[in-house]
């Protein structure tokens, strides 16, 4: 037997009227702490976030970043430059005051208590993320299909930067006509194909996306490179030079250890080795909740401090260069090329798919011109006694 209808109405009105007025907290909450970064809700500049349902203040105080890119992607609001909003926020640090609370002690929890980067889990974000579909990044990403920061310093187009960017790391690396290269995370073959063409190199290349490897193998096919769908924690052999771009991010830091020491085991003593990783200021475990869930699962961005530890029992630190705004011209290129080509891979990906990728390039462009996340590009060779030294080309 139900309530009577009074009652119910007056238990509605109740449940409805606490309801309001949480929202309405939640909105003076989030207007409060927006306006530190010159944001304003819906403001007329092209910075400022317009909504379109009023769920969204709440659901942005309880989930943090989760909640205001979930609802992002279901169409409750919209911004037209999120690019800059971003950079706004994070220039303040209002990306880690606008956080749950619950969501962060539960994937802090996580990153301490579990290898979420275990060889086991390892294929998971090349499931996830690299094998969405290779249209998408033919679409996105240069003639090359290079998925990392471009070097833009003499370069006008996406396609001078990615390339500006493998001769810098070929240069860096010192590579010579049939040296044998090992490749960590070689992507769709970017790397391999143009050092061996370039510089005549043997490259064994490994990635964790089946998808990668097919269009490796095929775009290689004719060249002396061998890739392969494997772990990093798998690989035998030794090799004169080392390169690993875009990958580190993928390791975790209960692994960095594992990392250096496998990577130390399978380089020649007089060898170089370069890593290209997305690095942070400060030392944090796990990775922004939105970002863990759509895009990189089980990602951990490192900071100098971690790589320099982890790496310094097997590796000397010849160079470390910085070239961390050239992320943001770069995601707004891949942004610029999506939307392009978007009228082709509609049918294929949907309109919810498209503000999440949307979201994701433009989040990560502000980021980087906010200068909280940076580019980092090491040069590391073994610690085998007196070295010559290096002289590092930029």
């Amino acid at each position: 037997m139900g309530l009577p209808a009074e009652p119910l109405n007056q238990k509605l009105s109740v449940i409805s009227s606490r309801l309001t007025r949480q929202a309405a907290s939640a909105k003076d909450w989030l207007k409060s702490h927006l306006a530190k970064a010159g944001v304003q809700l819906n403001g007329s500049n092209p910075w400022d976030p317009n909504v379109h349902n009023n769920d969204f203040y709440l659901r942005v105080m309880r989930e943090g970043s989760l909640g205001a890119g979930e609802s992002y992607m279901d169409g409750w609001w919209d911004c037209e430059r999120l690019d800059e909003m971003f950079k706004r926020l994070m220039s303040v640090q209002l990306d880690e005051v606008i956080q749950s609370r619950w969501i962060l002690i539960r994937h802090w929890l996580m990153a301490r208590l579990v290898n979420l980067q275990s060889t086991r889990r390892a294929y998971q974000v090349g499931e996830q993320h690299y094998d969405v579909g290779n249209d998408l990044y033919r679409a996105m990403l240069d003639k090359r299909m290079v998925y990392s920061c471009g070097y833009w310093q003499d370069a006008e187009d996406l396609d001078q930067a990615q390339e500006s960017k493998l001769d810098l790391a070929c240069k860096k690396m010192q590579l010579n006509a049939g040296e044998e290269v090992l490749d960590i995370g070689c992507g769709w073959g970017s790397f391999a194909e143009f050092s061996a063409t370039q510089y005549g190199t043997r490259v064994t290349g490994v990635t964790i996306s089946r998808e990668q490897q097919k269009l490796a193998r095929h775009r290689c096919r004719e060249l002396p490179v061998d890739i392969r769908l494997q772990d990093y924690r798998m690989l035998s052999g030794r090799y004169d030079k080392l390169v690993s771009i875009g990958m580190f991010e993928h390791v975790g830091q209960k692994n960095y250890h594992t990392y250096f020491s496998n990577a130390h085991r399978l380089m020649q003593d007089e060898g170089i080795f370069l890593l290209h990783t997305i690095g942070k200021h400060t030392a944090q475990l796990g990775t922004d909740p939105w970002i863990h869930k759509y895009i990189f699962p089980n990602g951990a961005i490192p900071s100098l401090s971690q790589i320099s530890q982890a790496c310094e029992p097997f590796f000397v630190i010849e160079d470390v260069h910085n070239f961390g705004p050239d992320y943001d011209r770069t995601l707004m290129a891949w942004q610029q090329n999506v939307e392009s080509a978007w009228p082709a891979l509609r049918e294929s990906y949907g309109e919810r798919f498209r503000r999440m990728w949307d979201y994701y390039l433009k989040s990560c462009a502000g980021a980087f011109r906010s200068r909280q996340l940076q580019l980092f590009q090491l040069v590391l060779r073994k610690k085998v006694g007196p070295l010559p030294r290096y002289h590092s080309p930029r």
